[in-house]
């Protein structure tokens, strides 16, 4: 069913919980704001947000090379405490960070990072694509909308489907951990290089190799 964008406002404000967590929950309680919050707090989420304005400062650089170190991640990521820092469960969340970002190379953290320039960019060529389909110009400003979703879920780390799990989004097994571990986590910067980029070489399905490797 379709979910109003009221609704989830309602249930964030309730809950606590990203957007997108709570339009998730929504659809899966077909609409129900009371069953939503309960999914929600269910899963850890709702509270997991209410550690977010605890500072974090502890945490690790976490790396990750890819077998013959063809592509090579680090990822900051912090916590509350040392003592959670050099915890396995801890250690093993940055991991599958830095190994996310080596298979799905985001280019960004979360969409707000994204320029006014870059944004201007795609919505040109997504309108452009929607004309050169044949679609309505009525709607083609709603479809950009829509795409455009797609091209968060594709470029910005936050809201990537996890590589192990594609059911669960970055922010998901974020909130997830947080409510696991019972600290304030959260991932604030990372650098992707792969070799050669930026120079004509042959082209290798590098992703690929990476998401088969961790899916092992």
């Amino acid at each position: 069913m379709a979910i109003n964008a009221a609704d989830v406002k309602s249930l964030r404000e309730r809950t606590g919980a990203g957007m997108l967590d709570c339009k998730k929950a929504l659809e899966e309680a077909n609409g129900d704001l009371t069953k939503a919050a309960e999914l929600l707090r269910e899963k850890g989420l709702a509270a997991a947000a209410k550690k977010g304005d605890r500072i974090a400062t502890e945490g690790v650089v976490e790396s990750y090379i890819h077998a013959g170190g063809r592509i090579g991640v680090l990822v900051e990521v912090n916590c509350e405490t040392d003592f959670v820092g050099k915890t396995d469960q801890f250690r093993a969340f940055c991991k599958d960070i830095a190994m996310q970002i080596a298979a799905a190379n985001p280019k960004f953290l979360v969409r707000e990072e994204v320029s006014q320039a870059e944004l201007d960019k795609e919505k040109e060529i997504l309108r452009n694509q929607a004309l050169n389909e044949g679609k309505p110009e009525k709607i083609v400003d709603k479809m950009v909308e829509g795409r455009m979703n797609k091209y968060y879920e594709e470029n910005c780390l936050m809201e990537q489907a996890f590589v192990k799990d594609p059911d669960k989004t970055i922010t998901t097994l974020l909130n997830e951990k947080i409510a696991a571990i019972g600290e304030k986590i959260s991932i604030r910067r990372f650098a992707r290089f792969e070799l050669g980029e930026g120079l004509e070489k042959k082209v290798d399905n590098f992703v690929e190799e990476v998401m088969a490797q961790v899916k092992h």
